[in-house]
């Protein structure tokens, strides 16, 4: 189980994580919450409903690591569907930010409620909600950390993964590749 998730009774998952891992991915979750940004909580007394039809953001995000977790959903190729994509994403990137805290925050909160086994590591098990959630967030770290590597299509086994120990770049590309390998198998768990 080190190093990999394995599926559950009931389509929950588990994997063993030390202390260090942990603290890795704590750190990394809450970064992501930071990035993303804080919710709006509801004003007292306002209509729940009128909170459903909140208009968000009409604009890209100028950072691209938000950029890349809040794309525009059409582009931007003429005038027509760059309104079209403005007016996406008003009525829906506070809930796609919504849930991406949540699943950044469920990360952070299984993770804090873990108990050391005594040997230095613990096993995470995981509902089937919350690997759906993890996955989620593994997924978003991994769009950050390669948003902020600058890693493309093209990279796959280049240059990047063979850096030098003494690249500045190294521990996230590690961290990256890492995510990748939890992600990769928390999906088989998941898979029917």
């Amino acid at each position: 189980m080190a190093g990999h998730f394995e599926a559950l009774p009931g389509g929950g998952a588990a994997v063993a994580l030390d202390e260090v891992e942990v603290s890795i991915l704590r750190s990394l979750a809450v970064q992501l919450m930071e990035l993303i940004g804080p919710g709006d909580e509801p004003v007292e007394g306002e209509d729940p409903l009128a909170a459903l039809f909140a208009e968000g953001p009409s604009e890209a995000p100028t950072d691209p690591a938000l950029k890349r977790l809040f794309p525009d959903a059409y582009g931007d190729e003429d005038e027509e569907l760059r309104a079209a994509a403005a007016d996406f994403r008003r009525y829906t990137e506070n809930d796609l930010r919504a849930r991406k805290r949540e699943d950044a925050l469920a990360v952070v909160r299984s993770l804090d409620a873990l108990s050391s086994s005594g040997e230095g590591g613990t096993v995470l098990k995981l509902t089937a909600d919350e690997s759906r959630a993890w996955l989620g967030a593994l997924n978003d770290l991994r769009l950050t950390i390669g948003t902020r590597l600058e890693v493309t299509d093209e990279d796959e086994g280049g240059e990047l993964y063979r850096l030098p120990d003494s690249d500045p770049r190294k521990p996230m590309v590690m961290a990256y590749l890492w995510l990748g390998a939890l992600q990769e198998s928390l999906v088989e768990t998941l898979m029917p």
